[in-house]
């Protein structure tokens, strides 16, 4: 390789490493229960569809699941709350909202990095698990400004 295409090759990944870091890449986290299944449908038919992330939502049985039209890039998961159990140890079925929170949650736990993160979280589901989550949000000490329920519920993250 001569010293000219080995300059060229390293100003091609200097500047592909400029471009990457200007354009930080959004990723959203959405939640939806059996009751705000056309609100999601409307909310995913305006998201880019380059857009990544997840999308979870509980349902009361298998009947429920259907197609859901999500960006490729995002994942959907159905949470079946029929097949799911309460709270670890109580031997109670799966409480409404339950398994939507526990997986937000989760999800949360693991993939946001508060300092910097552009992650934008649409939350749908019921009053309950929308307000856990929120609290839990807050805990973790995300935006308020990237955060959006429904405004009937009065939530807010900023305290």
């Amino acid at each position: 390789m001569t010293h000219d295409t080995h300059q060229h090759r390293r100003s091609e990944r200097t500047a592909a490493a400029r471009r990457s870091a200007r354009h930080t890449r959004v990723q959203h986290l959405v939640t939806a229960d059996e009751n705000s299944l056309a609100e999601l449908e409307t909310l995913l038919a305006t998201l880019p569809m380059c857009s990544t992330g997840r999308v979870f939502i509980e349902v009361p049985d298998a009947s429920w699941i259907g197609e859901v039209s999500a960006p490729s890039r995002m994942s959907v998961t159905w949470l079946d709350r029929s097949r799911r159990s309460g709270a670890p140890g109580s031997s109670r079925s799966c409480a409404v909202g339950e398994a939507l929170t526990r997986a937000a949650t989760a999800w949360a736990d693991e993939m946001l990095c508060v300092e910097d993160d552009c992650t934008q979280i649409h939350l749908l589901g019921g009053y309950l698990s929308t307000a856990d989550i929120v609290d839990h949000l807050v805990d973790l000490g995300v935006r308020s400004e990237t955060v959006h329920t429904p405004a009937a519920y009065g939530l807010s993250t900023a305290r």
